[in-house]
């Protein structure tokens, strides 16, 4: 699906009212009915990205001049100040609010929905004396790929069974299974088992970052210190925690290949210095990675790096057995610029 036909729907969607859509239609000069199913796309992966969206345990450390009282350790929007340009994100940490939110895409097989969420800090810090070279850098984005099977028969009310987890914790994936699920160990071994906590109607998946440098695993893999620390709810709302020890932040969902978004500035150069790296020159320059450049150091030549966003399937297949009836052929995938005509054909 083009850049092009995403504004497109965007601008529909705006039209409230049955007399607007006749206003807004013929001004786009563009196929109602392909409008129609365009959208019908977007809202049913929305709903599946927010029907298994992580309920998410933030570390914070509000120790040293880096961490802002904790708001080093906030998540929030890659544009939090109004602007693409992420060299200027560690300076405007403490300049502006940082209201949270998790990035999210969606790939289909027909066997499988593959999402994944991201959540973004300004700042990967640490306190240790002269770490700053090595450790420290600007912008930090790190999440994690769920792997969904589809339900037999295509139904729009139907967002299928959550069978595991490959987590970015740094420069090394994880995986986890909630109970019940039939993957097996494959050619990496299954790290834990997945908690799922009831909320909004539905079980979600519970994961964890730490402070500093926002490693992120099932909770409660990664520790919590200290005792304090953020849970952030998925949402349609972005809240701002109220202090570094608040139980309860709405998290709003953002599709990575929004118009103007992650995706469709991958080649600005004011947010990205190369593929998938963005731009940063506090600390180590340019250390911070898009999804379709996460890589887990030993995953060896079969898996270069970015099939966690790119290829989630081929890295399903390795990581995992016990997968059933599975199919690596795919009927959407954005990244590699594969559509399908909702839902026939997806």
């Amino acid at each position: 699906m083009s850049d092009k036909t995403l504004l497109l729907f965007s601008f529909v969607r705006r039209c409230r009212s049955p007399l607007l859509l006749l206003v807004c239609l013929p001004l786009l000069g563009a196929n109602c009915e392909g409008l129609i199913k365009g959208l019908s796309f977007l809202d049913f992966n929305r709903k599946l990205a927010a029907t298994w969206a992580p309920i998410h345990h933030q570390d914070v450390d509000v120790s040293g001049g880096d961490a802002l009282g904790g708001d080093s350790d906030f998540i929030s929007a890659i544009d939090f100040d109004g602007n693409w340009a992420t060299d200027d994100n560690w300076e405007n940490t403490s300049r502006f609010p940082l209201s949270a939110h998790g990035y999210y895409s969606v790939v289909w097989t027909r066997t499988h929905w593959y999402v994944v969420y991201a959540f973004y800090h300004p700042r990967d810090w640490c306190d240790v004396f002269l770490c700053g070279a090595v450790d420290k850098h600007e912008n930090d984005l790190e999440g994690l790929l769920a792997i969904i099977r589809r339900p037999v028969v295509f139904a729009d009310d139907d967002f299928g069974t959550l069978e595991g987890i490959v987590t970015v914790f740094h420069n090394d994936f994880f995986s986890f299974t909630p109970q019940g699920s039939p993957l097996t160990d494959g050619d990496e071994d299954i790290d834990g088992t997945l908690t799922m906590q009831a909320f909004d109607g539905g079980l979600h998946p519970v994961t964890a970052q730490e402070a500093k440098g926002h490693g992120l695993k099932a909770h409660p893999f990664v520790k919590i210190e200290g005792g304090d620390g953020v849970v952030y709810f998925p949402s349609e709302i972005a809240e701002v925690p109220s202090g570094p020890n608040d139980r309860n932040v709405a998290y709003k969902l953002v599709n990575i290949f929004d118009p103007g978004g992650m995706w469709s500035r991958r080649n600005d150069p004011q947010t990205f210095a190369s593929f998938g790296a963005f731009k940063g020159d506090n600390g180590k320059d340019n250390a911070a990675h898009a999804p379709w450049a996460w890589d887990d150091h030993d995953d060896g030549a079969t898996l270069p790096g970015g099939e966690l966003a790119l290829d989630p399937a081929k890295l399903a297949r390795r990581y995992f057995d016990g997968l059933g009836a599975f199919s690596d052929i795919y009927t959407s995938n954005p990244y590699m610029d594969i559509s399908c005509d909702f839902p026939t054909t997806c």
